[in-house]
């Protein structure tokens, strides 16, 4: 097979006294919230590593930068997609495009998703056409709608080389 498509889905807590980084951007939540994890929480990102992991069957990111390693401890999520980056072409593939949709009430995430792509385009060396980000609420319903947390849904394609 020419081609694998992997699915990918991360979610983390709003917390006061955390950085709110989602596609490797710093954003301001109005309330001072950021999301709370090991490294620096990045839902965006961490959905599209899964997902690029998951399309060759080897494995989460957990696997790879387990939370309870210190070595990962606030590390910089687009630093990691690139590590992840290099185990898919390795294994002879390249990124054929990346979809995503982070789900939250707030902050408005519009201003910032070209951005988000573009960053993400770079770890990657993608065109900005090969990299979608949208975002969407979830109507004031479930833990991101009452603003526990801010989740991402990603689906990676894969071309063999």
């Amino acid at each position: 097979m020419n081609i694998r498509i992997g699915n990918g889905y991360d979610i983390h807590r709003l917390v006061a006294g955390r950085p709110l980084i989602i596609g490797g951007q710093l954003l301001e939540h109005p309330a001072g919230l950021g999301l709370d994890g090991h490294s620096d929480a990045d839902v965006l990102v961490h959905a599209i590593m899964d997902a690029l992991l998951g399309a060759l069957s080897l494995g989460d990111i957990g696997k790879y930068f387990p939370p309870d390693d210190p070595k990962w401890k606030g590390a910089n999520s687009l630093e990691l997609l690139k590590q992840v980056h290099s185990l898919v072409t390795a294994k002879g593939w390249q990124v054929g495009n990346i979809d995503a949709v982070i789900i939250a009430e707030r902050p408005k995430l519009k201003p910032h998703i070209e951005a988000m792509a573009a960053a993400i385009a770079n770890q990657l060396c993608l065109s900005a056409d090969q990299v979608g980000v949208k975002a969407t609420t979830n109507e004031k319903l479930g833990p991101e709608g009452r603003e526990e947390g801010i989740s991402c849904h990603a689906v990676a394609l894969l071309v063999r080389l």
